[in-house]
């Protein structure tokens, strides 16, 4: 007898979801509760636990499908499966999927790009080579070898970002060529969900005979809605953005003071976002309109600061929210953040978390940008972005002296800040970060 796996509650206001990823195929072992399939919503990614013990049956629905929820996704059979194998069924790639015009002038490939290598242990203690749509296809571009590469998702999966970062450091190289652009049908629906465009090199085309190539994949649920809300922003507020910059030198100078004190006791690394939050926490409090929000023909203040975050997820950017900023220790704002961050990758944050806040901060830095004008995330009247920090030459006493400085863009709703209020923001953060002892005496 087969149990119907459906979709659950996925949380206030919202209806469907996109099935982003299958964590288990037909014939496998599962476990009660055991996650099978990933859901993304507009906001998180959700799993799936299966309802009972027993051996997954037919997928009702295929990876990229719109869900309703309480619509029923698939079947769970009775009995035992079998145990998951090593090598994905789907991460096949064929002979004649390496040559469509002619397989018997291709050498047929001697094993999967996706699998492990029987002989290399190394790479593959505890983790998940299941791999989503777009890792798979980032493997296949850059010819890496999964099996070698550290997974940091949940329960060891690869996410894009390791598959990235182990191409970019030149580790985990296939013993096999496979051209990049080597694929099947089965391997054109498997894209469909990739966080953004991937495109093949350039010497693709001249392994097809000079074929130039296109692809289509369909936008995920959050890219939609992230791009539904921006143009929004864009298309309701007045947007703004003033800028500044920040000697970094004293808050460099305090975390090399501290940092291992601050990490031994804490268990947490001191980094930057402490301190920018705790001083936008001061400065808020000066200009109260940067922490405000326009609602029909009102103004709404807030004595407290939900800041939120913007963190990298393998589908784009999340923004989950650290509430009463104002109110928290520079331990408990590292903490919560770095535990964002960890769960941004896994796509394990809850709607709870990503609901709300007042005001963001937004570190391209993190990606090496040096200035932008980030756009506000609405019904939110500002968004402080950080940037990298480098040595340039400014003047100090009459002396022109190198110093680790930061440009500091703060994007506004004009039409509730004015341009003196959001300098005066600005200020009020700079002075703090160049002299942090402000920010323990509150000035």
């Amino acid at each position: 007898m087969a149990t119907d796996v459906i979709v659950p509650t996925l949380g206030e206001s919202i209806t469907e979801a996109t099935l982003g990823q299958w964590l288990k195929k037909p014939g496998d072992a599962v476990k009660a509760d055991e996650p099978i399939a990933s859901l993304e919503t507009d906001k998180v990614a959700v799993e799936v636990p299966s309802p009972v013990a027993g051996t997954m049956g037919e997928h009702v629905v295929s990876e990229g499908d719109t869900v309703n929820v309480g619509s029923v996704i698939a079947r769970i059979e009775a009995g035992e499966g079998a145990a998951v194998a090593a090598t994905p069924a789907e991460a096949t790639v064929a002979e004649s999927d390496v040559n469509p015009a002619g397989p018997a002038e291709t050498p047929a490939l001697k094993s999967d790009p996706m699998a492990p290598h029987a002989e290399e242990g190394e790479g593959d203690e505890g983790g998940n080579l299941t791999l989503s749509p777009a890792v798979r296809r980032v493997v296949l571009e850059h010819q890496l070898d999964p099996s070698k590469i550290k997974g940091t998702g949940k329960d060891g999966r690869l996410t894009k970002d390791d598959v990235l970062a182990a191409a970019k450091e030149g580790k985990a190289r296939s013993s096999e060529s496979v051209p990049a652009q080597a694929g099947t049908q089965e391997q054109a629906k498997s894209t469909q969900q990739p966080s953004k465009q991937d495109w093949a090199p350039a010497s693709a085309g001249a392994q097809q005979g000079g074929e130039r190539r296109e692809e289509r994949v369909r936008m995920t649920r959050l890219r939609q809605t992230i791009a539904a809300r921006l143009k929004e922003a864009q298309n309701t507020a007045a947007l703004l953005t003033t800028f500044n910059d920040v000697d970094m030198t004293a808050v460099m100078e305090a975390r090399g003071r501290y940092k291992d004190l601050f990490e031994k006791k804490h268990g947490i690394r001191l980094g930057f976002m402490g301190f920018f939050v705790k001083a936008a926490a001061l400065a808020a409090r000066d200009v109260p309109s940067v922490n405000a929000r326009i609602e029909g023909d009102e103004i709404v203040y807030h004595d407290y600061l939900d800041v939120s975050v913007a963190v990298s997820a393998p589908n784009g950017l999340v923004v989950p929210v650290v509430r009463n900023a104002q109110a928290m220790s520079f331990a408990e704002i590292e903490k919560t953040i770095a535990d964002f961050g960890k769960r941004a990758k896994d796509g394990t944050l809850t709607m709870e978390e990503m609901k709300g806040g007042t005001f963001t901060i937004s570190n391209g830095g993190v990606f090496g940008s040096l200035l932008s004008t980030p756009i506000i995330n609405p019904p939110q009247s500002a968004v402080l972005g950080m940037h990298r920090i480098e040595e340039r030459p400014v003047v100090k006493d009459g002396q022109i002296v190198a110093r680790p400085m930061m440009y500091l863009a703060l994007s506004y709703d004009h039409r509730l800040v004015d341009g003196r209020e959001a300098v005066t923001f600005l200020v009020r953060i700079k002075e703090a970060l160049e002299d942090p002892t402000r920010l323990l005496i509150d000035l």
